[in-house]
């Protein structure tokens, strides 16, 4: 028979001791397990803080818009750094106005797209990713009509439809051996996609492609047809290689290849020609 009489001091001294903080965790933990995460106060952002090592990584074979886009407003920023963005509220105004009627008839409407002038004598234009398209004032000085500005931005809006930046991206990163299995990281990739975007041509194959839906978006916003070819029959017989031809190969095919596809779905469309009307808007934006 055992005595009680001897144990029960030790019991109670072995329930506070013991006992009682056992069940306090257990107690504390339920809660918190219990607890909805919409009401943990730590954001992201402060994740990030506490835990530094955490960095953005973009999978560009599998990208999500809102990744694309995210992509595209870093490169955005490391842009402004090297080239020279007009602030001309007008003229800015004005290439946006063109540029949103394109992006209406785009494949890929849900993209918030951005136009920005660069203040460059080059007759260029180019777009990275997600939507962020630049057009040169050399160009916009080079062009006849707004259908022919339309017809670049279209080229552009065309190689944001294909992804094509992203793609050249992704095999520049395997060719030079810094992708990883789960992707490139931020840094990586906006340098990566800032080179590519400034330096060197696309594909033939791209170019043909952006060829064909800039032409089609072009012919859904009801400008004329004819632009997309007449400024590029235009920069190929200058007397100097115009920029934006010396990083797109393959200029007579493209000719060819665009007359063949307006033979084929004509269009009786033909704003954006008045000639006189877009030059004196652009000789009164630049100055």
């Amino acid at each position: 028979m055992i005595n009680l009489k001897g144990f029960w001091p030790n019991y109670r001294l072995w329930q506070r001791h013991c006992l009682y903080p056992l069940i306090s965790v257990s107690v504390a933990l339920t809660v918190c397990l219990s607890t909805p995460l919409s009401s943990i106060a730590i954001g992201f952002g402060d994740l990030i803080r506490i835990v530094p090592q955490v960095t953005q990584i973009f999978n560009l074979s599998n990208i999500s818009d809102r990744q694309e886009v995210d992509l595209g407003q870093q490169m955005n920023q490391e842009l402004q750094q090297e080239v020279r963005i007009s602030r001309n509220s007008q003229l800015n105004s004005y290439v946006e106005q063109i540029g949103r009627r394109l992006a209406a008839n785009s494949t890929r409407p849900n993209l918030s797209y951005t136009f920005q002038v660069v203040e460059d004598p080059a007759v260029n234009a180019f777009a990275t990713a997600g939507g962020f398209l630049y057009l040169n004032t050399g160009l916009l000085k080079a062009a006849e009509n707004e259908a022919e500005v339309a017809s670049v931005l279209a080229h552009e809006m065309g190689h944001i439809e294909g992804k094509h930046l992203i793609k050249q991206m992704r095999q520049q990163a395997i060719t030079s051996g810094v992708a990883t299995v789960s992707g490139l990281d931020r840094s990586q990739a906006v340098g990566l996609g800032v080179q590519l975007a400034l330096n060197l041509p696309r594909s033939r194959k791209d170019e043909l492609d952006a060829d064909k839906r800039g032409l089609n978006i072009l012919t859904r916003s009801g400008y004329a047809q004819s632009a997309m070819v007449s400024f590029m029959k235009k920069l190929q017989g200058s007397s100097s290689v115009p920029t934006i031809l010396s990083t797109h190969p393959g200029t007579d095919t493209r000719i060819k290849e665009l007359q063949r596809q307006i033979n084929n779905q004509p269009s009786n469309k033909n704003n954006g020609l008045d000639n006189p009307a877009y030059q004196a808007r652009i000789r009164a934006f630049l100055q």
